[in-house]
């Protein structure tokens, strides 16, 4: 079934996933985040927490569909700091736990999916907390915490799990999402591309549910226990600009370092990932917001390493690497732009001007 084809409407209607609240203040710039989860969650439990709020009161609404934790600071983590900040309602929805992922610390290791297997549950946490650095309050889970589970990289067996994404019914994943989009009633919609920036299934099937939710969101036919139907006016991608990675990969060559991530490589054109400069639509200047997006990186302590790439692309490309983020518009009119592509350097460039006080 193709994007622009609708799911037939099969099951009954089903209470939405909540949006939930999370993190604590002074976790966000302590490089050990982890010692003060245990606080966060004694005092919020962000799978009970409402989020008092009427999304028509804000002028301009984004909703960002990633696939696990930490993928929403990575790719967007600016972005959203510098939309909630300036009053914009930032939704965030995360399609599983991320329960397979590669922990980075040998003393989360017991978390594991291969141990005790409640690396999901901790991952909760800990975008909690990276959510709250962000200024982000409305968060959740596709289909609610644990309904879709991480479908580990693709090729390994854990792709065949019944509850992983990757394995999900196409029709109630689009269904869980297009119950958030009527809610929200978002402008703007953002994901990864077709490929999920580098072939993860998690992230493919992100894209995937996120474009047939753009579609169907406005098909009053679709699904009407979700809500009134709701037309987003503009879908992006995530992307890199080939000449920011390899500005990543000339800063570690010049300093003698290696990464797994850049191992061996030369040139951009080596990874097989990013696009063309000309290619990237719009770019958010979201300098302010480094620290921010820093200190929710920090927050990912399972995930992230304090001595791994992230960081040390951080120290040493900076603000320009990791605080310009960068899309392609691939549904709606583009706004008008700036520079030598003509890029926007707003996601709502070109739709109806926000009320006074707006970002």
């Amino acid at each position: 079934m193709d994007a622009t084809t609708l799911p037939p409407d099969r099951s009954p209607a089903e209470e939405p996933p909540e949006p939930v609240l999370g993190g604590v203040e002074e976790a966000l710039l302590d490089e050990q985040a982890y010692d003060v989860l245990a606080e966060a969650a004694a005092v919020v439990d962000p799978m009970e927490q409402l989020v008092d709020m009427e999304a028509l009161d804000r002028s301009r609404r984004l909703i960002l569909v990633h696939a696990h934790p930490d993928d929403e600071t990575i790719a967007t983590g600016a972005t959203m700091a510098k939309y909630a900040a300036g009053g914009a309602l930032v939704t965030l929805v995360t399609c599983t736990r991320g329960e397979e992922g590669e922990i980075v610390v040998d003393d989360l290791a017991h978390l594991s999916s291969a141990a005790h297997d409640r690396l999901g549950e901790h991952r909760v946490e800990e975008l909690a907390t990276a959510c709250e650095a962000l200024g982000v309050r409305d968060f959740r889970f596709l289909g609610g915490a644990g309904r879709f589970r991480d479908s580990g990289m693709m090729g390994m067996p854990t792709n065949d799990d019944p509850r992983c994404f990757w394995q999900a019914d196409m029709d109630e994943a689009t269904r869980d999402l297009v119950r958030i989009v009527r809610d929200v009633r978002p402008q703007v919609m953002v994901t990864y591309d077709e490929n999920g920036f580098y072939g993860h299934p998690d992230h493919i099937r992100a894209n995937q549910v996120a474009v047939r939710a753009f579609v169907a969101a406005a098909d009053p036919r679709f699904a009407p226990e979700t809500g009134e139907p709701w037309q987003v006016s503009k879908l992006y991608y995530t992307t890199f600009a080939k000449s920011f990675i390899q500005a990543g990969i000339d800063h570690f060559r010049a300093a003698g370092e290696g990464t797994d991530f850049f191992e061996g490589a030369t040139s951009a054109e080596d990874l097989g990932i990013g696009v063309p400069d000309e290619e990237v639509t719009t770019e958010i200047d979201a300098r302010g917001f480094f620290d921010a997006k820093v200190a929710a990186l920090r927050a990912h302590r399972s995930q992230v390493a304090v001595n791994g790439m992230f960081f040390a692309l951080a120290d040493g490309v900076g603000q320009q690497a990791w605080a310009l983020e960068q899309y392609i518009l691939v549904r709606g009119e583009r706004g008008p732009g700036a520079g030598p592509y003509g890029r926007e350097d707003d996601l709502f460039a070109g739709l109806a001007a926000p009320a006074h006080g707006s970002i």
